[in-house]
């Protein structure tokens, strides 16, 4: 008697056309929320399609140029980083790149891989990536064996982006999707602020010394997945196929390896529990005593200093401002001074982009300014109020506005003007703090805490009023120290300038100390109208 034989288990389907049915779903539906959204969103892929066509076009016209191989092999290494560091800014701007969402699903991370890649590929940064590739690959390709080579290079330039991205994604999605995560996009600004100015550096070497002052750059990056796929069109072109082969090698051992580290991430987060489901489980951990009470004045001198530097540290907004003040007081004097147009007066752009963080100093606080309020009840409490938070951005100011003016001064080879730049710098940021502290007192306005916005709704007016008109009276009130700088080299006396360090530190203290002093009863008086003010967001 015979017996069947044993059923087999059906395959189970692919789930990799249900994952780019739902991001087109998900695109779909977003662009049906709102009217404003739908037009940013064309507006936007308008704008990408315009620079990804033209990309193609300037990339096509450099075929037979014999830079074409450094262009295409460094534009497509920018935009890997690009896509590396994208989802640490803009985790929320793409829901599909939380893989969070899925962890209640029975499903198994190594199809899942393959249907979250292959779902990635739908969207304008996959088409702008391959429309790079594509005029990098015309380009460079010659003979049969090149345009074989490209075909390769363009898939692998591609998915090699698009696993980078998603690997940062998933390796970090724990961090990025908590708040303090995302307020890391609020740092994106400084991203900006620094490439631009590095570009616009870059751009002007560029412009004066030619394309051949990237060869080498290129020689090393050619080895670097992805652009080491586009470095192999151009060694096959050349000749040189077993060159080509290791490069092309090298972009495909760094997408196996990108999705092995994808799928691993992928199995962590969906067989681990949340870190913040385990916080409650766990014992509290006693923390130890923060060095940073010690160092500071004791009294309400020392707890105003300490509280302001802890937001400095904490609160988003605060940083991002810290931050992009830092980078960019930097930047601009040692930019300048690497091009041979700098002077030692340009290292006080430090002291004014440091000094504006004085301004608006209770909106700061935002609706937490109350319990403050409720400790100043006299003009004296107000005028310690002031000079604490003066003392609290000091500490970082005066070392770093020192910093800044040596490094320039050793850039220029002007030591010379080393003390006038110090005298200068001090005198500079003492007529801020004056003006902030007063500023601040008159014209306050609240900060919203949520989203990009600096400045709460029907207030701009006075966010412009209070920091470019406190700058205008700032530099009115450096007017005297200019006019001895001046004097000093026109009547021939430059070598008498050393003496601007102390006259430019002793006005700054004591132009700093009256305008602290002018604030303080205006603070005492106008508390309610305050309070009111920075609370609005």
């Amino acid at each position: 008697m015979s017996t069947a034989p044993p059923a087999t288990a059906a395959p189970s389907p692919s789930i990799t056309p249900v994952f780019v049915r739902l991001k087109l779903s998900l695109l779909r539906n977003g662009l049906h929320q709102s009217t404003g959204r739908r037009a940013a969103y064309i507006a936007s892929v308008a704008a990408a399609l315009l620079v990804a066509a033209l990309q193609l076009l300037g990339l096509i016209a450099l075929r037979g140029n014999e830079h074409a191989a450094t262009v295409s092999i460094l534009l497509t290494a920018v935009l890997a980083l690009g896509w590396a560091v994208m989802p640490l800014f803009f985790a929320g701007g793409d829901e599909t790149l939380d893989p969070t969402r899925l962890v209640m699903l029975p499903l198994r991370p190594r199809p899942l891989v393959r249907a979250l890649l292959v779902a990635s590929l739908v969207g304008i940064g996959p088409l702008f990536t391959l429309c790079l590739a594509l005029g990098s690959v015309i380009s460079l390709a010659h003979g049969t064996a090149a345009a074989v080579t490209g075909v390769l290079a363009i898939a692998l330039t591609l998915l090699v982006c698009v696993a980078l991205a998603r690997t940062v994604a998933a390796a970090n999605i724990r961090l990025l999707t908590s708040r303090k995560g995302r307020d890391l996009a609020v740092l994106s600004g400084l991203v900006i602020a620094v490439g631009a100015q590095v570009v616009n550096f870059g751009a002007q070497r560029l412009g004066s010394s030619g394309l051949s002052q990237l060869d080498p750059a290129a020689d090393v990056v050619r080895w670097l997945p992805p652009a080491s796929a586009i470095g192999a069109v151009d060694s096959v072109s050349k000749g040189s196929y077993g060159t080509g082969i290791a490069q092309l090698a090298l972009s495909a051992a760094a997408l196996v390896t990108l999705l092995a580290l994808w799928q691993r991430s992928l199995t962590h987060l969906m067989t681990t529990p949340d870190g913040s489901t385990l916080a409650a489980a766990e014992p509290t951990k006693a923390r130890s005593a923060r060095g940073l009470g010690t160092l500071l004045p004791g009294g309400r001198t020392g707890t105003v200093m300490e509280r302001s530097l802890r937001y400095v540290w904490r609160d988003p907004k605060t940083k991002a401002a810290w931050v992009t003040s830092l980078a960019i007081g930097l930047i601009v004097p040692l930019f300048n001074a690497l091009q041979g147009t700098g002077s030692i007066y340009f290292a006080c752009f430090a002291a004014g982009m440091l000094g504006v963080l004085m301004y608006n100093q209770f909106g700061q606080d935002t609706s937490a300014f109350w319990m403050v309020a409720m400790t100043i009840s006299s003009t004296h409490d107000a005028y310690i109020e002031l000079r604490a938070r003066a003392l609290a951005l000091l500490v970082i100011t005066l070392p770093y506005a020192t910093l800044v003016t040596v490094i320039t001064a050793a850039v220029l080879g002007d030591w010379t003007g080393l003390a006038e730049g110090l005298g200068l710098s001090f005198a500079l940021l003492g007529a801020m703090l004056a003006t902030g502290a007063w500023s601040s007192a008159r014209f306050p306005y609240s900060i919203p805490q949520e989203g990009y916005k600096n400045v709460a709704p029907g207030q701009a007016g006075l966010a412009w009023i209070s920091i470019f008109g406190g700058m205008v009276a700032a530099a009115l009130l450096c007017a005297p120290v200019l006019a001895f700088t001046i004097w000093l080299h026109v009547s021939g006396a430059s070598s008498w300038s050393w003496l601007l360090l102390p006259l430019g530190g002793a006005y700054g203290a004591v132009i700093t100390y009256f305008g602290l002093r002018l604030a303080a009863p205006r603070v005492a008086r106008r508390l309610p109208e305050i309070l009111t003010a920075v609370s609005k967001g």
